[in-house]
């Protein structure tokens, strides 16, 4: 026996009640694929290929298949990090039933927790030039001999984590 469409349909066809076969309004879909209705439109004069019915004063019903396309859309969009070009060539070389499945990043490696360095000696006032020469007060240099290799290297481990989480960011 069958199963009924209900016990396959999406959670909004659900939470609705209809058929997964049933057309869905633009908030229907709004709301299953968690984008707001205006990125939808926008999509819809980006894409050729998303097509809803449009009845007398322009109301949207999307078809399963447009709700199907729209949903990878934006899984290449927002989880993959496509740009709409990007997901533009794809349709055009591939197709809508011959697009490459998407590969799944690795989990990124999880960050080191650095402890904080320990809290740095106030820096030295600056002394105040010579009424008589203005010449600018001389400052102590740098005292390479007393700098701590652990807070370095603890500070630099730290700036790595930072700039690979950055280069993995979405854009």
């Amino acid at each position: 026996m069958a199963e009924p469409a209900f016990e396959t349909a999406t959670p909004a066809a659900r939470r609705s009640g209809k058929s997964a076969d049933a057309f869905r309004t633009i908030s229907e879909v709004a709301d299953d694929l968690d984008v707001p209705q205006h990125v939808l439109r926008f999509w819809e004069t980006r894409f050729a290929q998303i097509k809803p019915l449009k009845r007398a004063g322009g109301r949207r019903y999307y078809r399963p298949e447009d709700i199907e396309l729209l949903r990878r859309i934006r899984e290449l969009l927002y989880k993959h990090g496509y740009t709409i070009k990007g997901v533009q060539r794809l349709l055009k070389d591939h197709g809508l039933d011959q697009m490459p499945p998407v590969v799944q990043a690795p989990e990124p490696a999880p960050v080191p927790v650095v402890a904080p360095p320990p809290p740095m000696a106030p820096a030295p006032v600056a002394a105040k030039p010579s009424p008589i020469h203005n010449k600018p007060p001389e400052l102590p240099l740098f005292d390479r001999g007393k700098v701590d290799r652990g807070v370095v290297m603890a500070t630099l481990t730290e700036m790595e984590a930072l700039a690979s989480l950055l280069k993995m960011r979405p854009r």
